[in-house]
């Protein structure tokens, strides 16, 4: 097999949900969130955010009343441990099992465990296996 090089943080700035509860995900998201290690960056009635992840009910004026639809999500875990712990998380706070922790044919380590969040979206745990990264995220930051 021909060696792969990926790249991460490159193209996406951020996502948005449009979701019909709002409270729903919130408790799905903030359960699935605290297992790989991010923090909630806001949160307000209508909407609330981890890191590029942006989540709101269809009142919001982000949202102009319509649901986003199905996506598929996947985020990065650290390792196979942190994706078992995804996916357990994620099933006893509204998620529906996918597919169960385990290796993929995607590339040689790709091991991933899917959900479905409570609005059908397919959100994913990803470890990618042993590897060194360049850095640990980029930062980005504005004068004036």
């Amino acid at each position: 097999m021909e060696a792969q090089t990926l790249h991460r943080g490159r193209l996406v700035d951020h996502i948005q949900l449009v979701v019909k509860d709002v409270e729903a995900s919130r408790r799905f998201y903030g359960a699935v969130m605290a297992v790989l290690g991010i923090p909630l960056g806001g949160s307000a009635d209508a909407h609330f955010w981890y890191d590029e992840l942006f989540v709101s009910s269809p009142d919001g004026p982000e949202a102009l009343g319509k649901l986003t639809g199905r996506h598929h999500l996947a985020f990065q875990a650290k390792d196979r441990a942190m994706v078992d712990a995804f996916h357990k998380a994620a099933l006893q706070h509204g998620g529906i099992d996918f597919g169960a922790p385990g290796e993929r044919p995607y590339h040689p380590g790709y091991y991933a465990a899917f959900v479905l969040d409570p609005d059908g979206n397919n959100i994913e745990a990803v470890f990618h296996g042993e590897a060194v990264r360049s850095a640990p995220s980029v930062a980005i930051s504005f004068d004036g």
